[in-house]
């Protein structure tokens, strides 16, 4: 409530409910980190894919923290700069979706694909949740301030976004995972078609 209350400060309050709407709506809804922690969970289950999501959520954080301080600096300008992100975003898209493709034919022992290092390279490759922070800042924050202390608030708000949506759709694969290990092969082609198709609307 305090929190909330201090978000008060920062933009009217009018456009609290507004924010809160996109939030859940990018933060939910499937896309590359979502599929990516579903997947984890679906093949190599809880335990492998929370070490995963822990590098994803330190991921977001310095993503986010770096997103906040260059709006700080550089405001809109920034969104300019930020457009070649959805390539290497595309092709690491792409070498996940290989992967997860690949452990669908193998024994499920190999930690292939599900590691705190891959999923703390997600965050900075998903120009999806990148762009989104920009917008967020630059349309809720840096109209009515332009304080780092305020861009760090807002961004510490997105966690919603990121890591609490990626957990929720960890918890969903964990759920469905015997039912999704009787078809391997078959779960593995379809989240790695999900995944390209990710990549391939990421590019265009």
């Amino acid at each position: 409530m305090i929190y909330f209350t201090y978000l008060c400060r920062v933009m009217p309050i009018s456009l609290l409910p507004s924010l809160m709407l996109s939030i859940f709506l990018v933060g939910y809804t499937p896309g590359p980190a979502n599929l990516y922690a579903f997947s984890c969970a679906i093949h190599f289950g809880r335990r492998k894919a929370f070490r995963m999501w822990c590098g994803i959520l330190a991921g977001f954080i310095l993503t986010a923290s770096l997103v906040a301080v260059l709006m700080h600096f550089l405001g809109e300008v920034m969104g300019d700069y930020v457009t070649w992100l959805k390539y290497a975003g595309s092709a690491y898209l792409l070498y996940l979706a290989w992967t997860f493709l690949r452990t669908g034919q193998v024994d499920d022992s190999r930690p292939v694909g599900c590691s705190f290092l891959s999923g703390l390279l997600v965050p900075p490759a998903n120009a999806k949740m990148i762009l989104f922070e920009i917008s967020v800042m630059s349309s809720y924050v840096l109209p009515y301030s332009d304080r780092l202390v305020d861009l760090f608030e807002v961004a510490a708000l997105l966690l919603i976004a990121g890591p609490a949506a990626n957990a929720v759709w960890l918890l969903a694969g964990n759920m469905i995972r015997p039912f999704a290990m009787r078809y391997r092969r078959e779960t593995a082609i379809v989240i790695s078609v999900l995944l390209t198709c990710c990549a391939v609307y990421m590019a265009l």
